[in-house]
């Protein structure tokens, strides 16, 4: 999270946004989180998650475009953490931070279930699909409510984590992003190629219930991509600590996409596009981390060690033909 934002922030804020959604303080406790600040409450009705963002990344029709869609999503069956009314009906809540900006408090019902943390099985990577398919089916119908309250496209500036985040001096990084984004931007845009995307369901924004029902929610990034993108955000995150990428690339990706096409349909043309969108991802990531993510983190350490090379060298993310895959399936 941006220093400035966590400098605005304060108890009184919270008190507020607690009681405009009616929260006692016995109720909440404070989250793990990155961008906003969120915390878990319980209550009679069951347990909600409460979210605190800042005008400085989203204002007020983003977020209010957000659960617009997350909640037409969850009206249509969709398995998604849907948004709820404040105490004066409002999706979203306005608070001034007396320094030019606002915190913009929305909650949301919690997802049934735990992490997926080695819960992982051939089934479940089709549920996964099939969550993605319905989705993506879906957004082909949404139209927002408002013109004013619509998400943004994948090229928005407060997307461009590598401009705002990446040195200058990193000129080569630079220079083979622009070309990927280039060469996206020629993508085919139509409804079925084409629409509104989370654009991060990996398996820290999703639960897995007893029934092994997967719900998923932190909707913050979604925007107007190639559906494509969100299969491929999926398969970044789902293959990074896997021995053999390719090898599980393969057996994931099947599983995955028969769920996935039993609600969608695919342009199977753009299978060859994913490790373009892998890459944009892979240099976002890079990019990202340069900025607050603690290098003494595991993870981060195991993602940070020789990328530098792997991007400006041409290094795949995944050495595999995803064209493959169509005569597969």
């Amino acid at each position: 999270m941006e220093q400035r934002i966590k400098d605005r922030f304060s108890n009184d804020i919270l008190m507020e946004a607690m009681q405009r959604f009616g929260i006692q303080k016995d109720q909440i406790k404070i989250l793990d989180s990155f961008e906003s600040f969120i915390y878990e409450y319980s209550n009679a009705l069951g347990s909600f998650i409460l979210r605190l963002s800042h005008s400085i990344r989203r204002n007020e029709f983003l977020i209010q475009a957000e659960v617009d869609w997350i909640n037409y999503l969850a009206e249509h069956g969709v398995s998604v953490s849907n948004a709820i009314f404040s105490q004066d009906g409002s999706l979203v809540e306005v608070i001034d931070d007396h320094q030019g900006g606002e915190f913009l408090v929305t909650a949301f019902v919690k997802a049934r279930g735990e992490p997926p943390w080695g819960r992982w099985t051939p089934a479940l990577y089709e549920s996964y699909g099939e969550l993605l398919g319905k989705m993506h089916a879906l957004t082909q119908q949404f139209k927002p409510i408002l013109a004013e309250r619509k998400r943004p496209e994948w090229d928005d500036p407060i997307f461009d984590f590598v401009g705002q985040f990446l040195p200058e001096s990193e000129s080569l990084m630079h220079e083979k992003y622009r070309a990927i984004c280039k060469h996206v931007n020629k993508l085919p845009k139509n409804s079925n190629t084409y629409g509104l995307i989370h654009q991060d369901a990996h398996g820290g924004n999703l639960f897995i219930d007893e029934k092994g029902q997967i719900s998923l929610f932190d909707f913050d990034d979604c925007c107007y991509s190639w559906f494509i993108n969100d299969i491929a955000m999926v398969l970044f995150y789902i293959v990074m600590d896997a021995e053999d990428r390719e090898a599980f690339t393969q057996e994931f990706m099947l599983h995955f996409l028969q769920g996935y096409l039993r609600h969608c349909t695919l342009d199977f043309d753009l299978l060859n596009e994913i490790p373009y969108f892998l890459k944009m991802r892979e240099i976002e990531l890079y990019a990202v981390i340069q900025r607050d993510f603690d290098l003494d983190n595991n993870w981060v350490n195991r993602f940070m060690k020789d990328r530098k090379y792997y991007i400006e060298n041409d290094v795949p993310f995944i050495n595999y033909d995803f064209s493959l895959l169509q005569t597969l399936l």
